[in-house]
């Protein structure tokens, strides 16, 4: 079978019991990066010495196959740097691989990123989306940050230290500068730190410089209270400006709340 193990993204004490038993007892490992799981190994003080096989973004498509083929024969443990694997790391193609091919694939819970920064940014948690990095390239990420503008679930991203100013500038004019989030740096490390407030006010924090491994969290938007006869007013203006009926019906329903089928036959009934 295909075991994705969860290693600690810091501190070494979280590493899990069955994570320091598979190790001991592992044959095969894909890691992310060899050099890191030589590291953790030593770390945890385990003296087997598995067969390390390189699983990362430039050749999982093409090494997918043949680590499915082995774990036919063999169980094969799969590493990320830290976190668990497949969650913004390799492994993803893999297990879809070993899916298509009835080989099983089971998980070793452990230490997460998403979920620790989600749980100590005081933001709400019953419902968050993840979204991984932004884009790198300005115009795409804005972009897409206009996209989520509406979305009412707190929102959880990673961003690297030299990008997080400007993508906290990006944010607080997409969803507003008021609007809450909270910057959770080096979590579970030596300096861990959460800085929380509103988007423009952390943009002016991070324009200072921040390092270490980052999480940004944000709170979603506040659900809009639009009366009907005012959404549809809405779909009328978007169809006027010349989109089509459908799919203005669609945009006005995810901002409102109201059913895009009820928003689209009231329009229709307007312009007869």
């Amino acid at each position: 079978m295909i075991i994705l193990a969860a290693t600690p993204i810091g501190n070494l004490g979280d590493a899990s019991k069955r994570l320091v038993e598979a190790l001991e007892n592992a044959r095969v490992v894909a890691a992310e990066d060899t050099r890191t799981t030589q590291r953790l190994l030593a770390g945890l003080g385990v003296e087997n010495r598995p067969r390390l096989i390189a699983l990362h973004d430039h050749n999982e498509k093409d090494r997918a196959a043949e680590l499915v083929d082995l774990a036919r024969e063999d169980d094969l443990l799969v590493l990320s740097d830290a976190g668990m694997p497949t969650v913004s790391d390799p492994g993803f193609g893999l297990v879809a691989a070993a899916a298509a091919a009835g080989v099983t694939v089971t998980a070793l819970p452990g230490p997460s990123a998403v979920v620790t920064a989600l749980a100590v940014a005081g933001l709400p948690t019953d419902r968050f989306a993840f979204e991984g990095f932004p884009r790198r390239k300005p115009g795409e990420r804005r972009k897409a940050f206009a996209q989520l503008a509406s979305e009412e679930r707190t929102l959880v991203f990673f961003e690297s230290p030299s990008r997080l100013a400007s993508t906290l500038d990006d944010l607080a004019a997409a969803f507003g500068a008021d609007r809450p989030a909270a910057v959770c740096r080096e979590l579970t490390k030596l300096y861990e730190e959460v800085k929380r407030g509103t988007l423009a006010e952390l943009a002016a924090w991070a324009a200072e410089g921040v390092r270490g491994e980052i999480a940004i969290v944000v709170g979603g938007a506040q659900a809009r209270e639009v009366a009907f006869p005012d959404a549809v007013t809405q779909v009328l203006e978007l169809v006027r400006g010349g989109t089509r009926l459908k799919e203005a019906a669609a945009e006005v329903a995810s901002q409102t709340g109201h059913s895009s089928r009820e928003l689209y036959q009231a329009a229709l009934a307007v312009k007869r």
